[in-house]
């Protein structure tokens, strides 16, 4: 059984509707949904993140939900851990794995292997962070800029995290970032039979809209107290991964009183938009098959493609 099964990526940029297809396909195939966000495994990050609700992880089963505090780190190759465990896991009970998020980094990470970079080191981050707290980043970005000039080039001096990660591989290994990402461990075999779908849409003000709606949605769950609560229960950061989330970004400067409740909601959408944006260019660049949102036949365009590969 585990091998007549495949595992369905269901890839698409943020809010188009790839939670909503991938409960139609879970329900359609008796699978359960492993989700690819790299925000919806932090634990009390709900609003901001368009976690499933309950009903939802009622009618299916998801996994990679609220398995880290946000003061944590989650890293791609942590993922690629967990979701290969998952994925033998569901089809042990004869079931179809769905992997459906909007973190392309993991999809890549687990479907063409990892780069043999060093694992994360918590002294060398920690140093990392008392640097920029006391030089700011833009000097660890001109540090960045003599040991590794090809990732500083391409990484703004305001990156915490990817400055952050290339400093920490360069004094781990003694190599640059750049001329270690291209070698890749392999990708793993566990996958097996893989159906690549990808939501993208071809209305691209009918995507900001859904975005729009989606983040006032998030304003008006309650997204400000959202953060405020993880601010008094967690020693917080706004550099600290989770912090830097879209819609959490923003709503921390918001707390913080460096912008106004105008600011907040301009800047969430603005910066969702963006992310969007470099989703589907990482997808266009993929050879799953492209779905638009909106096609009335999405759900059995879907099921055929998932069938084709059953047989």
């Amino acid at each position: 059984m585990q091998r007549m099964l495949p595992a369905v990526l269901l890839m698409g940029p943020t809010a188009s509707g790839k939670s909503a297809l991938a409960l139609a396909l879970a329900e359609r195939f008796a699978g359960e949904i492993v989700t690819v966000d790299s925000a919806q495994v932090y634990r009390g990050m709900d609003i901001g993140t368009a976690k499933p609700t309950f009903a939802d992880r009622a009618r299916v089963a998801h996994h990679l939900l609220d398995i880290v505090d946000p003061d944590q780190g989650y890293s791609a190759a942590r993922f690629v851990r967990d979701a290969l465990a998952a994925v033998v896991a569901i089809r042990a009970h004869g079931k179809l794995p769905i992997l459906a998020g909007g973190t392309m980094l993991y999809f890549k990470a687990l479907t063409e292997g990892l780069s043999a970079l060093p694992p994360s080191d918590s002294a060398v981050r920690a140093e990392l962070d008392l640097r920029a707290a006391r030089d700011g980043w833009p000097a660890l970005h001109a540090e960045l800029a003599r040991v590794d000039p090809e990732t500083a080039a391409r990484l703004p001096a305001t990156d915490a995290q990817r400055i952050q990660r290339a400093l920490e591989v360069h004094r781990l290994s003694g190599q640059p970032l750049s001329a270690l990402q291209g070698r890749r461990a392999g990708a793993s075999a566990e996958l097996g039979t893989v159906v690549s779908l990808a939501l993208i849409p071809g209305d691209r003000v009918r995507l900001h809209d859904a975005i729009a709606r989606r983040f006032d949605a998030m304003l008006d769950a309650g997204l400000v107290d959202e953060l405020r609560s993880l601010r008094e229960r967690h020693t917080l950061a706004p550099e600290m991964p989770a912090m830097r989330c879209v819609g959490y970004r923003q709503a921390w400067e918001f707390l913080d009183g460096r912008i106004d409740a105008h600011s907040l909601r301009s800047r969430g959408i603005a910066a969702t938009r963006q992310l969007a944006k470099r989703q589907l260019t990482w997808l266009r660049a993929t050879r799953a098959t492209a779905l638009d949102p909106v096609r009335p036949d999405l759900v059995a365009a879907a099921t055929d493609s998932v069938h084709v590969a059953m047989q």
